[in-house]
């Protein structure tokens, strides 16, 4: 295999805001671009392990990532290194914006998370929503968030997240 750009998997800088601030920037592969939906895969790269209770983000797991254009969330499937499913992480954001090689979405604190078999389904951090202020500040977009959770978990009670991400 030659060294060449069209051998080598284009990467992309997601930029994950909150607040008005980079909370995380890392690499990720790009899979997909459709124009609406974009998708990623990349190493989990946060600090160590993140122990949630009900799961454990640890070096070594995979995220393939769905960010949408016109949606206010993006799902993140993972997986351990050996590729066993853990499950699906949720993120309500505003939509997601690419420029260039950056992949940038504001996250609004609220976040779903769905177990590998579909019956472990949470929603997380409604009270830091409450804290952030962001219904006073922004009502349409408080209001879009909300109704963005609402639609990830009827999702995922219902059929699951499956046709979602075909």
């Amino acid at each position: 295999m030659s060294a060449n750009s069209a051998d080598r998997p284009a990467l992309l800088d997601v930029v994950l805001v909150k607040a008005g601030r980079e909370k995380i920037r890392y690499p990720a592969e790009l899979l997909a671009d459709d124009g609406t939906r974009v998708t990623v895969r990349a190493p989990w790269a946060g600090a160590g392990v993140r122990d949630f209770g009900f799961v454990r983000f640890e070096p070594g797991d995979v995220l393939t990532e769905h960010y949408w254009r016109d949606r206010w969330y993006s799902v993140k499937e993972v997986r351990t290194a050996d590729g066993a499913l853990k499950g699906h992480y949720c993120d309500v954001t505003r939509p997601a914006e690419l420029s260039g090689t950056r992949l940038v979405v504001e996250d609004l604190d609220l976040d779903l998370w769905v177990g590998a078999d579909g019956t472990d389904v949470r929603r997380l951090d409604e009270d830091e929503f409450a804290e952030s202020g962001l219904a006073a500040r922004d009502p349409r977009a408080a209001a879009a968030a909300v109704a963005a959770l609402d639609e990830l978990e009827a999702l995922a009670r219902g059929d699951g997240l499956g046709a979602l991400l075909a």
